[in-house]
C-alpha cells in the first residue's frame, strides 16, 4: 500500500499568545475520502470544501484515494480560518506537487478563497512574534497582513496573495532570495486634544495631573455640562509616550481581535477607550466561546472611561475589582484558561444625582430615597478601588468665555508627569513596581512612612471619615505621588490633605443621600 506524508507547521492564538499547531496530511490506498481528525471547530471542519474546491479551480484535483488531516496536539481545540493555507500545502505536499524538505522551519497561516485567494485573518501578530521566539525562519502570511506581521523582527516575511504564488515560491526556492520586508507607514497625526481647551476647572485638572502621575484610578461628580467628559477625553494627552515593548504588546492585542491598520499596524498612541453603558460583561471582560480581549484589555497601557457610571449594569462594574486590583484578567471557558493583560488607568463620571443637580436644592427635587437609591448603584468595594475622586462643578460664566489666563496645555503638564514618574522609577528599581499605585500594602510601610505627628492625624481622620483599610492605604499612595510631584523625600501634612481632600467628594454625596 503505498502511502505519501506530510507535516507542516502553524500556530493558533490562546488569548494573545500563541500555541504550535502541526497539519499532517497522509494520502494512501484506501475508499476515497478526505477527512479531518483533531479537535475541530465547525470552521476549521469546513476548510476541506474551501481547500478542496480551491484545488480544483487551480488544476490540482484531488486524488481518488484516502487523504487523512489531522491537527495536533489533540487538546487544543482548533478554531478560526487560518488552517486553509496549511492544510493545503500539507495535501499538495503528500501529493508531490510541492516539495516537502522545503516546509523545515516555516510557518504558514492564511485563509483561502474557492478561487485560491488568500485572505487576511485576525492575530497574525503574536503567532509570527512566538514563531521568532521558537526558532522559526521564515513565515508565509497573507499579503493583507504583510505590514503587521512585519512588525515582528529576525524572521523573514513570506507574503501571498493567491494559492498558485504558494506553490510557486515553494517549488523554486523564491524566498531564499526574498529579503524585502514591508515598512509601516508613519501613522497619520490625529487630532489632537489639549487640556489649554479648557477652561476654569482648575481642581479637576490637577486631581487629572496627580491621577496620571502615580497612574491612580479616577471618578469625577458633577453636574451635567461640568466637562467631565471633556476632561476625561484629554487625559491621553498627559500621559508619557509609549515604549517600544508596550507598542507591540498593546499591537498584539489589537490584531487578536482585528483591529490593526494593515498600513501602519504599530500602535503608537496610548488607548482612550470608552464603552457604552449598554455594554454586556463579556464585551467589558472579553467573551466568546473562545475569548477575545474585551475592552479592559484594549483600554491596557491607556485610560478605560466609563461615562455615566450609575447606568452601567452593577453586575458589569463588579467585573472591574479583580482586574483594577490584579492588572490582568482570568477568564475560563470550556476551552480553556485565558489571561488578558488589563493594567488601565480607569478614569469616571457621574452626576451627583438622577436629575444631576444636588446639593443644589432650588435645582434638584430628588428626595433622600431617591438619592440613596441613585448613590446605592456603586457598590462600596468598588469606590474603594477608586483612589481619588473630584467634584467638577459647574462653570461660571468668565470660566466659560476663557476671560482668564492662558490655560496651560497638555505638553507642559506632560513633563511634569514625566519627572514625577521617573522618580518613581528610580524608587522602584529592582522590583517589579513601576507606579505609586501598585505599591502592595506589605510594602506602604517602607515608601510611605509618616513621623508620628502624621500618623495621629491620619488617625483622627481614619475614625472621623470612617475609612476602610484600603482606602487608607488609597489615600497614602495619593500623598506618596503628591510628594514625587514636588521632588520631596518624605510626606508631609500638606500630602497627605491634599490626598483626603481627593476623598471627600464621593463621601459628601454619601452622606447627603441618608
Amino acid at each position: 500500500m503505498l502511502s505519501l506524508y506530510s507535516i507542516v507547521r502553524t500556530a493558533i492564538v490562546h488569548g494573545i499568545e500563541s500555541v504550535p499547531v502541526y497539519v499532517e496530511a497522509d494520502v494512501s490506498d484506501g475508499l476515497p475520502m478526505f477527512e479531518m481528525v483533531g479537535l475541530l471547530s465547525a470552521e476549521v471542519r469546513e476548510a476541506k470544501e474551501r481547500v478542496r474546491t480551491a484545488l480544483r479551480n487551480l488544476g490540482h484535483t484531488l486524488p481518488a484515494r484516502r487523504i487523512t488531516i489531522n491537527l495536533y496536539p489533540a487538546y487544543v481545540k482548533k478554531s478560526g480560518s487560518s488552517y486553509d493555507l496549511p492544510i493545503a500545502v500539507a495535501v499538495l505536499a503528500a501529493m508531490g506537487v510541492i516539495r516537502a524538505e522545503l516546509l523545515d522551519r516555516l510557518l504558514i497561516i492564511g485563509e483561502i478563497g474557492l478561487n485560491g485567494d488568500i485572505q487576511p485573518i485576525h492575530g497574525v501578530l503574536p503567532l509570527v512574534a512566538q514563531a521568532r521566539e521558537q526558532g522559526i525562519e521564515r513565515c508565509m502570511v497573507p499579503s493583507g497582513n504583510e505590514t503587521e506581521a512585519a512588525l515582528a523582527e529576525q524572521i523573514q516575511i513570506l507574503p501571498v496573495a493567491h494559492l498558485r504564488n504558494v506553490i510557486h515560491i515553494l517549488n523554486t526556492e523564491e524566498f531564499e532570495n526574498k529579503e524585502e520586508r514591508a515598512v509601516p507607514k508613519e501613522p497619520e497625526e490625529k487630532s489632537c486634544l489639549d487640556f489649554s481647551d479648557i477652561h476654569g476647572q482648575h481642581f479637576v485638572k490637577r486631581a487629572c495631573e496627580v491621577a496620571v502621575s502615580g497612574m491612580h484610578h479616577m471618578l469625577m461628580i458633577g453636574p451635567p455640562g461640568a466637562g467631565k467628559t471633556m476632561v476625561a477625553k484629554r487625559i491621553p494627552s498627559i500621559l508619557p509616550a509609549l515604549t517600544r515593548a508596550e507598542q507591540l504588546e498593546l499591537s498584539k492585542i489589537y490584531s487578536v481581535c482585528g483591529l490593526l491598520d494593515n498600513q501602519s499596524a504599530l500602535l503608537t498612541e496610548r488607548p482612550f477607550r470608552c464603552p457604552h453603558h449598554t455594554i454586556s460583561p463579556q464585551g467589558l471582560s472579553g467573551g466568546g466561546s473562545v475569548p477575545k480581549p474585551g475592552e479592559i484589555s484594549l483600554a491596557h497601557k491607556g485610560v478605560l472611561f466609563l461615562d455615566e457610571l450609575t447606568e452601567f449594569r452593577h453586575e458589569t462594574l463588579e467585573i472591574l475589582r479583580q482586574p483594577l486590583e490584579e492588572h490582568q484578567i482570568r477568564l475560563v471557558r470550556i476551552s480553556g484558561a485565558y489571561t488578558f493583560p488589563a493594567d488601565f488607568m480607569l478614569v469616571c463620571a457621574m452626576n451627583p444625582c438622577s436629575c444631576g443637580y444636588y446639593p443644589d436644592r432650588e435645582r434638584c427635587n430628588c428626595s433622600p430615597a431617591m438619592l440613596e437609591r441613585y448613590t446605592k448603584k456603586i457598590s462600596r468595594p468598588l469606590l474603594d478601588r477608586i483612589d481619588i475622586c473630584v467634584e467638577a462643578r459647574q462653570m461660571e460664566y468668565r470660566e466659560l468665555t476663557g476671560e482668564q489666563k492662558q490655560e496651560e496645555s497638555s505638553e507642559t503638564i506632560r513633563e511634569r508627569v514625566a519627572v514625577a514618574q521617573e522618580r518613581q522609577r528610580h524608587r522602584f528599581r529592582g522590583t517589579e513596581l513601576c507606579y505609586n499605585s501598585r505599591i502592595p500594602a506589605a510594602d506602604l510601610e517602607k515608601y510611605c512612612s509618616l513621623t508620628e505627628k502624621e500618623k495621629k492625624y491620619m488617625e483622627h481622620i481614619y475614625e472621623k471619615m470612617g475609612l476602610t483599610a484600603r482606602t487608607y492605604h488609597k489615600i497614602l499612595k495619593v500623598a506618596r505621588t503628591l510628594a514625587d510631584m514636588e521632588d520631596q523625600t518624605d510626606i508631609g501634612m500638606n500630602h497627605l490633605s491634599e490626598a483626603i481632600c481627593y476623598r471627600s467628594a464621593d463621601r459628601q454625596y454619601r452622606e447627603g443621600a441618608v
